[in-house]
């Protein structure tokens, strides 16, 4: 038996790998961005240095950063991705166990009647004992009576062999693959690309978390922005609508004026349940995002705050970075790694599986004799399964698997391109709409002294009513776009992190797994406890 584990283990020393081996994949080489602002050296963006990992401090809004932190430890989502990397993980142990020996207990109780009475009628076995007590037979012939008493004897002893049996036995069996050829390798080695999938494709639920919860804080503040000017808007019509009621009273004007005025006045506060409702949906969405029930958070956010300043510099780093900054490539690149070590699993179906058995137990007739060494019993051996014809499924499965590789190369490439894609058409928005958004200051100066001429005008007694509805309307206007332009473009600020990659390099840690019973049942299995601890 030494012998034998001896030479096994050689064998398994000495075992090969099939299948292509890993390569990581290279990402494209692309020295600088395309869009104009990533190349001004008095740009906010600079390509200088890579992206803040705590993007959302660069706001310096204390409330957005305990909402961040409160949906990082709090998120039903995120939890459910951090649970799925506890499920894969658990597959990476079932795939490393099989390269382990396996013992298992049996014990067994049967009672049979083994049918050896028929056989030995079949065979003429009575017959022959029967004339052993022949009165002519030899032995009656020696000795008067002497084969009677053997015949009965015989007799005796065949009847007891056809009596049912009871038959106990306990003992141990054992079976051990010896791998040669690397097929439980390569399934360990996929599990463990498939872990770290999960773990990247977790990472990347972190980052859109994140930034969902950045752009529902500027949603609500946005929405209490054009509620403040909307109120001063209302404010502002009602003041005129006093006015036209003054001056017609007076006999200064007619009551058109005042019907405009009256218009004017009523679709203004027509339009302000419209952003009250947006608010609310705001802090109903925040409230989810951070794992609690709607209204959680109306008491902290119903406040009126100002929209959180936008960083001063905001750093992009250079391409070349991105792929290892991007969760989502990380992933694509570890799914692309289980799909070359699926190959291998495949590749290794067509070569022998060579195992190593045995088994050792006590057998015995009577329960009194289980601790008798003499009713022990073993075997021990190795066993060969050769692969000769399976109708065309180990070519059709592996096949498949270098389909399933080449689609998952394809699949990186795309998830490369598209991630250079999202940066560059965020530095656009943002490079776009902070023009549109300086311009659009300058139209509300414009349109504020339009306004305040065009009331004088008219209360002087110089212009017609038409011409402060036209500046009233135009700097509510311009106001609105003002206030959704501060929006869009904290908006693209938060697009242009979150197509960076940033955000879940220290914060994964910060997720709160939820608790999962662990502890296996308590014995006989104990020990297979010890060999699933996963690994770290």
């Amino acid at each position: 038996m030494r012998r034998a584990i001896a030479c096994a283990l050689a064998l398994g020393l000495s075992a090969c790998t099939v299948g292509p081996d890993f390569v990581p994949p290279k990402a494209p080489s692309i020295a600088s961005w395309r869009d104009p602002s990533a190349h001004r050296t008095r740009a906010p963006v600079t390509p200088q240095s890579n992206p803040d990992p705590a993007w959302w401090q660069g706001f310096h809004d204390p409330v957005l950063t305990r909402l961040i932190n409160r949906a990082i430890s709090g998120n039903l989502d995120l939890q459910q991705a951090v649970l799925r990397v506890v499920e894969s993980r658990q597959g990476e142990v079932a795939a490393r166990a099989a390269g382990l020996p396996s013992v298992n207990g049996s014990g067994s109780y049967m009672r049979e009647q083994l049918g050896l009475r028929g056989l030995l009628l079949s065979q003429g076995t009575y017959g022959q004992a029967e004339a052993l007590g022949a009165p002519g037979s030899p032995l009656n012939t020696f000795s008067p009576g002497l084969g009677t008493r053997a015949a009965s004897s015989i007799i005796g002893a065949l009847n007891q062999f056809g009596q049912p049996v009871n038959l106990f036995q306990y003992g141990l069996n054992s079976s051990w693959e010896l791998d040669l050829f690397g097929r439980v390798r390569r399934s360990e080695e996929q599990a463990r690309a498939s872990t770290e999938a999960q773990i990247e494709a977790t990472n990347d639920a972190l980052v859109m978390l994140e930034g969902q919860v950045a752009q529902a804080y500027i949603q609500l503040r946005g929405a209490q922005a054009l509620t403040t000017s909307q109120v001063q808007n209302i404010r502002v019509a009602q003041e005129a609508y006093d006015l036209t009621r003054m001056r017609q009273r007076q006999g200064l004007t007619t009551e058109l004026d005042v019907d405009q005025a009256t218009t004017q006045l009523a679709n203004f506060q027509s339009q302000l349940p419209g952003y009250e409702k947006q608010s609310e949906q705001a802090m109903n969405r925040l409230s989810v995002l951070v794992g609690e029930p709607p209204g959680t958070l109306d008491a902290t956010l119903g406040r009126v705050a100002p929209l959180p300043k936008l960083p001063a510099v905001i750093g992009i780093g250079i391409p070349s970075t991105l792929a290892r900054r991007r969760p989502d490539i990380r992933q694509a690149e570890a799914q692309l790694h289980a799909a070359t070590a699926n190959v291998g699993v495949a590749t290794a179906s067509f070569y022998p599986d060579v195992s190593l058995t045995g088994s050792f137990g006590l057998r015995a007739l009577d329960g009194a004799y289980l601790t008798n060494w003499a009713s022990s019993f073993y075997s021990f051996g190795p066993s060969i399964s050769l692969p000769i014809f399976q109708g065309g499924q180990l070519t059709a499965n592996l096949r498949l698997a270098r389909a399933q590789e080449a689609q998952a190369a394809l699949a990186y490439r795309s998830t490369v391109l598209n991630a250079l894609q999202e940066v560059e058409d965020a530095l656009v928005a943002y490079r776009t709409d902070r023009a549109a958004r300086n311009r659009i200051r300058v139209a509300v100066k414009s349109a504020q002294t339009t306004q305040y001429l065009a009331r004088d005008r008219y209360s002087h007694g110089l212009a017609d009513f038409i011409e402060v509805l036209d500046a009233q309307r135009t700097l509510t206007a311009t106001r609105q776009q003002l206030v959704q332009a501060d929006v869009a473009l904290s908006n693209d600020v938060v697009g242009l992190y979150n197509a960076l990659g940033g955000g879940w390099q220290e914060d994964s840690a910060d997720i709160n797994a939820p608790a999962v019973a662990t502890r296996p049942p308590v014995v006989p299995a104990a020990l297979d406890s010890v060999a699933a601890t996963p690994p770290q």
